[in-house]
This record gives structure tokens, C-alpha cells and sequence, in this order.
């Protein structure tokens, strides 16, 4: 069953997935787990649109909502290429989907999105939310943000929403790898252990118009 939010334009700040501001509220309904994600088409930084339906072998989906500029979103990179690297042969392939609003954040313009992509050579695509319409279907609220999608008779079932380990600061200090445990639980055709666990990250960037 979708959710509700209370989406407000400028938002200032962020409860849980209540977003609140004194005027313009708009009611968004988004993913929860067990939920089924509808599709996108979003440009990636080789200028390609990107779409799930694309990846016609795959099992599943690691979709991370990230940007270049947000220090968690930068903590979390190398871990974010790593799962990549472990589960994109599995099946499981990482979508990396930038939100924010380049007009109040022009680091994470899509000219410098491609830089970053250049730079550490990522091996998965990066994506433009122009609109932030997938943001909100998601219901992401911070960077990075992570919803891992399970492909069922070619519909994508939301298993697990939330933070990629428990250790945003130190990799090697980690104790729960949330995202790694969820994939491994459905390659192994198990449940997931945890289906979810509070993102920490920046709040999403999002366009006043």
C-alpha cells in the first residue's frame, strides 16, 4: 500500500517523511515496502535515458538516491560502487539517481554530475531526476537513500528502503550491512532480514517552482 506525505514547496525541514512549510502543502502519496515500483526514464551523464525495463536479466534493483555534494553522499560512494561491483553480475545492479535542485545546488549540476561519474569511473549509470517526480513516487527524503526492488513477473517489488550500512562515517567499522543483507536474503530466495532503517544523509534539495 502507497503512503502519504505532506509535501511542501522550500521545504526547511524534515520529520521522519513529514515535510512541513507554512504554505503550499501538497499531499504526494509514496513507496512503502511490499509496494511495487513503477518504471522511470531518466538521462544519464553519457546522455542515454535509463529505464528498469532495460535491464531485461535482472533479478533486482539497488536504486540510491545520491548527489556529488552531500558529505554522507561522499562517505558512501566507494560502498556505493562496491555493491555495484558484488551484485551487478548477481542481478542486482545499483540505478544511481541525483534529486537535488541545481539551482540551489550547482555542484550537482549534470555537467558536474558527469565529472564526478568521469572522475571515479562508476560502473553503474547516474541519472538526472529533473522533475524530482521519482523522488517523491519513492518517497526519498535524503542522500543517500536506498530502496532495493525485487523483480517479480517483471513488476519491481519494494523489499527494503533506507540507509546502506549502519556506519555512514567509517566503512570498516560497519556491524549491519542493511543493503547487503537484503540482496544476499533474496538471492537466496529468503525473506529480508530488515526490510527497513532510517537514511542519514542531507535532505533533499527541492525546487521551490
Amino acid at each position: 500500500m502507497k503512503h502519504t506525505l505532506l509535501m511542501a514547496l522550500g521545504i526547511v525541514s524534515v520529520a521522519a517523511v513529514l515535510f512541513t512549510n507554512a504554505t503550499d502543502n501538497i499531499e504526494l502519496e509514496y513507496y512503502g515496502v511490499g509496494d511495487y515500483a513503477e518504471d522511470f526514464n531518466l538521462k544519464n551523464v553519457d546522455g542515454k535515458m535509463v529505464s528498469l525495463k532495460d535491464y531485461s536479466d535482472a533479478k533486482g534493483f539497488i536504486v540510491v538516491f545520491t548527489c556529488n555534494t552531500c558529505p554522507y553522499a561522499k562517505m558512501y560512494e566507494k560502498r556505493i560502487m562496491d555493491l555495484d561491483q558484488k551484485y551487478s553480475s548477481k542481478g542486482y545492479p545499483v540505478i544511481a539517481i541525483m534529486p537535488n535542485d541545481e539551482n540551489k545546488v550547482p555542484g550537482d549540476s549534470f555537467d558536474e554530475m558527469k565529472k564526478r561519474s568521469d572522475e571515479k569511473n562508476y560502473s553503474f549509470p547516474y541519472l538526472k531526476d529533473e522533475t524530482q517526480d521519482v523522488a517523491k513516487a519513492f518517497g526519498a527524503t535524503k542522500t543517500p537513500h536506498v530502496f532495493v526492488l525485487n523483480n517479480v513477473d517483471d513488476k519491481y517489488k519494494v523489499e527494503f528502503i533506507g540507509a546502506i550500512d549502519d556506519n555512514p562515517k567509517s566503512a570498516s567499522s560497519v556491524s549491519t550491512k542493511y543493503v547487503e543483507d537484503a540482496v544476499d536474503a533474496l538471492l537466496d530466495g529468503k525473506k529480508v532480514p530488515k526490510t527497513t532503517a532510517n537514511a542519514v544523509g542531507c535532505s533533499i534539495k527541492w525546487s521551490e517552482s
